[in-house]
């Protein structure tokens, strides 16, 4: 279904751009979050905590965000369902793909 779709250089550009905003804005979440494990850390080996807790969300991102033409319709709506995009965030692509997302979301329901 969206192997099929045909990304223009505008298109392509909007998405790097879209793509962009989800994964600065999750990053941020996170970096905010061992911020604050780090600051209550009162032993040593408590320091593993955040080890565990990067490493979870390192194998997350790595099943996430992937920036395949042919499958980042999937990759912008799971965004949108976490959060991470508001369907207002996809201003500049087009209706087709657009439409895609808005199928993915619907059946994701």
């Amino acid at each position: 279904m969206f192997r099929d779709l045909t990304w223009s250089k505008t298109e392509k550009d909007v998405a790097k751009k879209i793509y962009a905003i989800a994964y600065d804005k999750e990053c941020s979440t996170i970096l905010a979050h061992v911020k604050k494990m780090a600051a209550g850390i009162s032993e040593p080996e408590e320091v593993w905590k955040i080890h565990d807790y990067l490493s979870a969300q390192r194998k997350q991102f790595a099943g996430k965000y992937d920036y395949r033409y042919s499958i980042l319709p999937l990759v912008f709506a799971r965004l949108i369902r976490e959060g991470w995009l508001t369907e207002a965030d996809l201003a500049g692509l087009g209706e087709e793909k657009i439409g895609a997302i808005q199928t993915m979301l619907r059946i994701g329901r």
